[in-house]
């Protein structure tokens, strides 16, 4: 009697805990376990929002002034022993801004082509960027003589008489012609010319 109880109580011990190791049944079978943690609000991806009033687009950039954006002229400022200046001035008559930086090319002209022509740069003053807004001017300084040298005649002018100049805007290759009404420009046709400023 005493050796079935024991033997009774093995295989209900052996029951309890086959039972307790988590064997299937029918209240639990279609539970399944979490793979990962999930994640906490801390270690959420940061929004992507952009901040309130900045849109994210980058600025567009602002072009060179070209000749199709400038219009220019060419005024005299003064004169005297045989010496003129002048300045060539430049004006943005696009509909949005555009930058400017250095010296322009400067081409004399009459209506058989090219006029004997010699630019000689002088940093007075030198370069320097700028903006210029439509509507928006600058200048270059000018300088050249009336004084015949070399073998350039005495009587009558001494050079062929412009009567317009092909001037390129800095680091451009296109030309914008602009009138020239000051006469013949001695010394091979030297002028001297200062960088853009605003003005």
């Amino acid at each position: 009697m005493t050796r079935r109880l024991i033997a009774c109580g093995l295989v209900l011990t052996a029951f309890a805990a086959v039972t307790a190791c988590g064997t299937r049944t029918p209240d639990n079978a279609s539970q399944t376990l979490p793979t990962s943690t999930p994640p906490s609000s801390s270690s959420a991806p940061a929004s992507s929002t952009a901040p309130a009033g900045n849109s994210g687009a980058a600025a567009p950039a602002v072009k060179r002034c070209d000749s199709t954006a400038l219009k220019g002229e060419v005024a005299p400022t003064d004169a005297g022993a045989g010496n003129r200046y002048g300045k060539f001035v430049v004006t943005n008559s696009g509909a949005m801004p555009c930058t400017l930086n250095g010296y322009s090319g400067f081409q004399l002209e009459n209506a058989s082509g090219a006029v004997p022509t010699k630019l000689e740069r002088k940093a007075d003053p030198g370069p320097a960027a700028m903006t210029l807004a439509p509507g928006g001017k600058a200048s270059a300084n000018l300088h050249w003589g009336v004084v015949p040298s070399g073998n350039e005649p005495v009587e009558g002018p001494c050079q062929p008489e412009p009567s317009k100049a092909a001037a390129i805007p800095p680091d451009e290759t296109a030309a914008l012609t602009v009138p020239w009404t000051l006469g013949p420009v001695c010394s091979g046709g030297r002028i001297e010319i200062s960088a853009f400023y605003a003005s």
